[in-house]
């Protein structure tokens, strides 16, 4: 909205702020957007130099409390430039003043409407913020406070740490007001957030003599107040994720985990019990013993499918706004349950097991997979991924519960983020031990996977790649067609010249699948052959790891094991060439696939075999066969003893 600043309003503005700014602050949330308009000029008197402070620190607490009103009131006052003006009041002397001025900047900046970016503008203005820190425990408390609302992401969090927020915070965490130790708190707690510069710096900080660690780990005392106990928990937690605090460092296992496990017990607020789970979450993501002990800790597992029973039924619920509080935490509460499950059964047979076996849970994750919540879609998407690495699982829940079916429905037209979690979780049940692979396949998965791997977003492309390539494992040769069909020579192509070699290996695994059992190698050699030989070509000739070279000479020694395939690399000499040379190379590994093809070439008991010898012969093979036989290691040795074996019969 525009301002308008017309002088015949200020003296009426500033009569009211001196005569009451008590009725003035009331009529600020009046429904006529003219009287809220007035409020907006006291922006005008408060950047008046002319003004005496009195007034202009009237003006600040006046706004302030206007910004307290709607979100709207916020958008007025951020259109009029009032950040700007009250950074610009920080400037004078007045501590008073200056107080008035960063309240109302940390009511602004916590009002969801107001871009964090606002801050970083100016390279001056963290640099005094900074330097207020020490005028009273005013600024201190509304500095940290702006400074935790507006760090979000590295770049912030780079700005602030440059400006050396870790030191001139720190020495807050032992201030005598509860308000300011908070906010410090919450600050490194943000700060920290998968960063492992800050977290890396935290734990050599000491403030009295006491290193950041133990002063963290004093805050999450049961005696302390929950916000208290639970932040400092996220500390800790950021920092043992960034690798700054072991995972099997007592502060971690004896405090912060059973802190955290706490927190998502039934006696806590369903706010806190969010924020705990969620938090757990991620602090056992990836390390197997923590995920070990956090099931086995005051009953977590069966703790967390209450987490699903809200809101309880209406009946009981004879307070309106008990529901509507519900309500409103339902959603969280079943997305921070599916992330926790998901993080405890990420590597533990056994853990999933008791995950599986709780009341419901199959149904539950199904109805997850449909709510109309995406991040609670997406954490029941992460919790089935999780649950879909069990052998077991995929053989008899996933089965009873034809999980396949939502997960199918799931893949179309999704959001990238859900895309890339339910396609890893389709490459699971795609494995030839899944009994969901037969019933996926005949629901048109394979148009849908090849679609997946013209995706820009990489980790679809590695994902839709990796799915056919589960697909083609023994598979009848209907499947093999249909997927060259659905993928064409031109994509395929275009996959194995990709500049990533996760997508460069699962393509050579989908080829090495689709050319196995002779009938299946000839069929598909005949008609893709050319295309297949210039790729192998490429791939051998170019700048590739030693494992994609051994995989695509795996390859060849496939096409070598076909009956009439095995054609098309006799006749090509260049191909031939590439495989004496590999023979040769440093490499074991590239040694042992280059004595597959000749191998297969050789073996006696196939037609033309003869032909096939005499020509390798010419070639000088048989001399690297004889040197190789000599090898030091045994499985190059025993290999060619066995191929000059065929020259001897």
């Amino acid at each position: 909205m525009a301002c308008v600043l017309e002088a015949p309003l200020r003296m009426s503005v500033l009569s009211e702020v001196t005569a009451s700014s008590r009725h003035y602050v009331d009529r600020l949330f009046d429904l006529d957007p003219q009287k809220v308009l007035q409020g907006v000029m006291l922006l005008y008197l408060l950047q008046q130099e002319s003004s005496s402070t009195e007034l202009r620190t009237e003006c600040a607490v006046v706004l302030g409390s206007l910004a307290m009103g709607t979100e709207n009131n916020v958008k007025s006052l951020l259109d009029c430039h009032i950040i700007p003006a009250l950074l610009q009041g920080l400037l004078s002397p007045d501590l008073r003043f200056i107080e008035a001025c960063l309240r109302c900047l940390r009511t602004i900046f916590i009002s969801p409407v107001t871009p964090e970016d606002l801050l970083y503008t100016d390279a001056t203005v963290i640099s005094h913020l900074m330097a207020l820190l020490g005028r009273s425990r005013y600024t201190q408390e509304y500095i940290c406070q702006i400074f935790s609302h507006c760090c979000k992401g590295p770049d912030h969090q780079t700005i602030l740490f440059n400006h050396g927020a870790v030191q001139s915070i720190a020495h807050l965490l032992v201030s005598t007001s509860y308000k300011v130790r908070m906010q410090a708190l919450k600050c490194f707690s943000v700060l920290a957030f998968e960063n492992p510069q800050v977290s890396m710096t935290l734990v050599n900080v000491s403030v009295d003599g006491e290193l950041l660690p133990q002063i963290f780990v004093k805050m999450l005392q049961r005696d302390k107040p929950i916000e208290m106990q639970l932040t400092s928990a996220k500390c800790l937690t950021s920092m043992c994720r960034a690798g700054a605090i072991r995972t099997d460092d007592p502060c971690i296992v004896l405090k912060t985990l059973p802190c955290l496990v706490r927190m998502c017990s039934k006696e806590r607020l369903l706010e806190e019990r969010v924020e705990g789970a969620e938090t757990l979450a991620y602090l056992i993501e990836t390390d197997v013993e923590l995920q070990r002990i956090a099931s086995i800790s005051d009953h977590l597992i069966a703790m967390l499918a209450d987490y699903f029973k809200y809101p309880s039924s209406v009946s009981a619920i004879t307070d309106i706004k008990r529901l509507d509080h519900d309500l409103k935490h339902a959603h969280e509460l079943r997305q921070a349950a599916f992330k926790l499950y998901a993080s405890l059964g990420a590597n533990d047979e056994d853990i999933r097991k008791k995950i599986i076996e709780t009341e419901n849970m199959m149904d539950r994750i199904v109805n997850g997979l449909s709510e109309s919540s995406l991040k609670v879609r997406l954490a029941a998407v992460r919790c089935l991924h999780s649950l879909s690495r069990s052998v077991q699982q995929l053989r008899t829940s996933f089965q009873d519960h034809a999980v396949w079916k939502p997960l199918m429905k799931v893949l179309q037209n999704a959001p990238n983020e859900i895309l890339i979690v339910a396609s890893s979780t389709l490459c699971n049940l795609l494995l030839e031990f899944s009994p969901s692979k037969e019933p996926i396949l005949e629901s048109g998965a394979i148009e849908l996977l090849c679609s997946l791997t013209q995706s820009e977003n990489l980790a679809l492309r590695v994902n839709g790649i990796w799915a056919l390539m589960n697909m083609a494992f023994q598979a009848e040769q209907k499947i093999k067609a249909d997927i060259l069909r659905g993928l064409s020579t031109e994509q395929l192509f275009q996959l194995l010249s990709d500049s990533d070699v996760n997508v460069l290996m699962k393509t050579l695994g989908l080829l090495r699948n689709l050319l196995s059992t002779r009938p299946h190698i000839d069929h598909i050699m005949s008609t893709h052959g050319k295309q297949i030989m210039q790729a192998v070509t490429l791939i051998l000739e170019g700048e590739h790891n030693i494992e994609v070279k051994e995989q695509t000479l795996c390859i060849l020694a496939n096409i070598a094991d076909g009956t009439t395939a095995k054609e098309l690399i006799m006749t090509n000499d260049d191909i031939l060439q590439k495989i004496k040379y590999y023979m040769s190379h440093s490499n074991a590994k590239l040694q042992l696939a280059a004595m597959f093809c000749i191998s297969n070439l050789i073996w006696n008991e196939e037609e033309g075999s003869q032909e096939r010898q005499d020509k390798l012969r010419d070639m000088g093979i048989v001399d690297i066969l004889h040197k190789l036989s000599q090898s030091s290691d045994p499985n190059l040795c025993d290999k060619a003893k066995t191929a000059l074996q065929q020259y001897l019969a």
